[in-house]
């Protein structure tokens, strides 16, 4: 049986609520034609993200919770992509994203895997 990081959790918290910080003040530049389209959507998707991770360090049924943040971080994924192909995020900052978006996905779905492993 896999040994997991009892840490993890926080850590995959701490991630995503750094990436809230630096993705809130990106959308308020938005242009007024996009902020509340695809900057509500983006707002809305990271905030439920952080939520739900939240939700699942303290819940009993940890995997609605992981299976629903896993939803979110792809639409997330895509939504930064839309976000870089209308020009509204800079290369560089879609990169950054990204990176942050990927390593938080990996976290979480790591976290899938010992919840489902421990049933």
């Amino acid at each position: 049986m896999q040994k997991t990081n009892e840490s993890e959790p926080a850590v995959v918290v701490g991630r995503t609520y750094d990436l809230v910080l630096w993705l809130l003040p990106k959308v308020e530049k938005f242009p007024r034609s996009h902020r509340f389209s695809v900057g509500d959507r983006l707002v809305s998707f990271v905030l439920d993200l952080l939520l739900l991770l939240v939700e699942a360090a303290y819940s009993s049924d940890k995997l609605r919770s992981l299976d629903a943040a896993s939803v979110k971080v792809n639409g997330l994924r895509y939504l930064l992509r839309v976000s870089k192909d209308l020009r509204l995020v800079s290369q560089d900052s879609y990169a950054f994203a990204a990176e942050h978006l990927e390593e938080i996905g990996r976290m979480v779905g790591g976290w899938q895997r010992s919840v489902r492993v421990r049933r």
